[in-house]
């Protein structure tokens, strides 16, 4: 049975929990094989390659745009970098061998950079083209540090390993993301050795300009269909649970055994993604089912997604939402009976790069719910140029997921859960497939309401 396996970089910081509990655990020398493992930078070494991702902070790509001294954010980074393989130390990484590994490539990247930038200064280039592969150079550094290291502690501990670099800074191949993937496999024999693969791959299509920061999923995915894994699992440092922990408590907080690839899309559509939905859709179609597993409970069975489970009884699975929403209305007495009104409105959310996760609608109103960081001033002038009036609120949005939710009285026992404390539903939508009810509140009761449903929909199953 081969497995891929992607480990998260939040896992790849406490690798020796890794080492224990997922690469060895109880496991015998012939066990140890036929599994390939891609895995993500540490945690929060992109951040520092590129920006944070949640505040936006300036990384060494924002100061290459800036042109504001990125060699000197490179070599702050090459030290931060030495000081996470000095973490190692005692899991038998060899110091030298992983030092000169990253100084080299991180030699490399400034040198690709300087041209860049010396090209990018002459003005006869499109500056687009050489931003986009600054952010891809810049991306792959923290998945070859990590993918080395890996790798190097494997063999020290006396098991077969292979660095498989797919981030291709030594060559020079037009190849495509596929073709790098399927050329890099095409002579490793994985039941007798383990692959440490980065996240990152390099393909004339550039897999950050799709997938930006969600590239690692992507490599895993491809992986998996190509070599037409048995299973791919995703390691995280959280079971996928009714509802989130950290609002409604461990003991309330119930893994969630079995679900579809349906309720997956859901959750990644709000942010909370199982599985980046590009990386996902591959594996859906080849048949291959996803796994989800708490890094650091290795015998619980985690969860598995598929692409026909239906729970037998039906039943509330999921508890989610966010709270870093807005909702902005459309309203016009000209809509009503006027065919097409609402394709007015998503071009100008179309100009402007914004997609919504809600969309409610009646007579003379649509309401829409997209993500606070999106909201757009130049977009909402020009809403308000066009039609009559336009509200915007900040607000949260609640969701009650499952794989079979289609039954009298689900509806009414979450709205009556809100109602009994108090929590007024501003919005609503549900659609015919019947797997995800999105309730929008106000935002100050969103953990509130969060508590409430898993309490009343999912704890007390």
């Amino acid at each position: 049975m081969l497995t891929i396996e992607k480990i998260g970089g939040t896992s790849m910081s406490k690798f020796g929990d890794v080492l224990t509990n997922i690469i060895i655990g109880n496991r015998n020398d012939f066990d140890l094989y036929n599994r390939i493992f891609v895995v993500s930078a540490y945690s929060g070494v992109t951040n520092w390659l590129l920006e944070h991702k949640k505040n936006n902070k300036q990384g060494v790509y924002k100061l290459f745009v800036e042109h504001a001294g990125f060699n000197r954010a490179l070599q702050e980074v090459l030290t931060k970098l030495i000081e996470i393989n000095n973490g190692f130390k005692d899991l038998k990484l060899d110091l030298e061998a992983a030092n000169n590994f990253i100084t080299n490539r991180i030699v490399q990247a400034r040198n690709y950079l300087n041209s860049l930038a010396d090209v990018l200064a002459t003005g006869y280039i499109n500056q687009n083209n050489i931003l986009l592969a600054a952010r891809e150079i810049l991306a792959s550094i923290g998945e070859a540090h990590s993918a080395f290291n890996s790798a190097n502690i494997l063999e020290n501990h006396g098991i077969n390993a292979t660095f498989v670099d797919l981030c291709g800074f030594n060559d020079s191949e037009f190849l495509t993301i596929d073709e790098r993937i399927h050329k890099s496999f095409k002579n490793i024999d994985y039941s007798k050795t383990i692959p440490i693969v980065t996240g990152y791959t390099k393909g004339t299509e550039g897999i950050m300009r799709e997938f930006d920061r969600g590239y690692s999923e992507v490599t895993f995915s491809k992986i998996a269909v190509d070599l037409k894994a048995d299973e791919a699992i995703i390691h995280k440092e959280f079971h996928l649970s009714s509802a989130d922990p950290n609002i409604v408590g461990i003991k309330k907080s119930i893994p969630v055994g079995l679900t579809n690839y349906n309720v997956a899309d859901q959750l990644a559509d709000l942010g909370m993604e199982a599985i980046h939905p590009k990386a996902s859709k591959p594996l859906e179609i080849a048949g291959i089912n996803i796994r989800i597993k708490n890094t650091f409970e290795p015998d619980h069975p985690g969860t598995v997604i598929s692409k026909t489970y239906i729970g037998e009884k039906s039943k509330v699975e999921i508890i989610s939402g966010t709270d870093k929403v807005v909702a902005i209305e459309v309203h016009d007495p000209s809509m009503v009976g006027e065919v097409g009104f609402d394709l007015n409105i998503m071009e100008t959310f179309k100009k402007y790069g914004v997609s919504y996760i809600l969309k409610s609608t009646n007579a003379n109103s649509i309401t829409q719910v997209i993500w606070e960081k999106d909201l757009n001033k130049e977009m909402i002038k020009e809403l308000q140029d066009n039609f009559q009036e336009i509200t915007i609120k900040e607000v949260a949005l609640v969701c009650v997921l499952g794989t079979n939710i289609a039954q009298p009285g689900i509806l009414a026992k979450a709205s009556t859960a809100l109602a009994n404390k108090k929590i007024n539903i501003e919005c609503f939508s549900q659609s015919l497939k019947q797997v995800n009810m999105q309730f929008v509140i106000q935002r100050d009761q969103y953990k509130k309401a969060i508590v409430v449903m898993n309490d009343v929909l999912c704890a007390t199953k």
